[in-house]
């Protein structure tokens, strides 16, 4: 059984800060490519944030950079979204996602966060509301 849970959502004023995490069970992150990924309705799935197997690549949406931040500890089993300045457009349901590294780091993070290639495990998702 290869599961990833999320947590860490809910409703947040503009301007508020949120901090999701994503914990694997079943298996370890060692050696996988971990992204951040939202849907808001009737939107199409797309890339937030994305973080190579030892966290020595990161990308990110231009629409989050410099105001989220992906990190992650694979002692843990753990990966975060650290959410700053959130704004109304970024509600939605937020996924975590892991792809095995088959490719170079640099190259799997650009290609995860493009939706490119074979995503080996989904959360199920965690809701963000950002209203007044």
């Amino acid at each position: 059984q290869l599961q990833l849970v999320e947590s860490g959502g809910g409703l947040v004023q503009p301007g508020g800060s949120l901090r999701l995490s994503c914990a694997a069970s079943g298996f370890t992150l060692d050696y996988y490519t971990i992204g951040w990924f939202r849907q808001a309705p009737g939107k199409e799935r797309e890339g937030v944030s994305c973080i190579s197997s030892s966290s020595g690549t990161t990308n990110y949406a231009d629409s989050v950079k410099g105001r989220f931040t992906i990190s992650r500890d694979n002692a843990k089993n753990t990966v975060w979204l650290q959410m700053n300045s959130l704004k109304p457009e970024d509600t939605a349901v937020y996924y975590c996602a892991a792809a095995r590294r088959i490719s170079l780091p640099g190259a799997a993070v650009q290609s995860m966060c493009a939706m490119r290639g074979k995503i080996d495990v989904w959360g199920q998702g965690t809701q963000v509301t950002v209203s007044s």
